[in-house]
């Protein structure tokens, strides 16, 4: 399932077809390809984006994980 929750899309080739697919509805293989030449900038600004990302939904669904200590 796809769920668009990152908002950096992707044109990617699946059965045929072209679709828009957010990075974290990539499968493993199609992050590293779209990753392979990038430069350690652009995945810094994907870390931060994702990392702005999850705090943004655990603030909305009031989500914290605990250590199960």
């Amino acid at each position: 399932m796809d769920r668009n929750l990152d908002g950096i899309y992707f044109r990617i080739e699946r059965d045929g077809k072209w679709q828009n697919i957010c990075f974290s509805d990539l499968t493993e293989e199609e992050r590293e390809k779209i990753g392979e030449d990038r430069p350690a900038e652009w995945w810094k600004s994907v870390a931060c984006h994702l990392a702005d990302v999850l705090k943004t939904i655990g603030n909305e669904f009031d989500i914290v994980a605990e250590d199960e200590e």
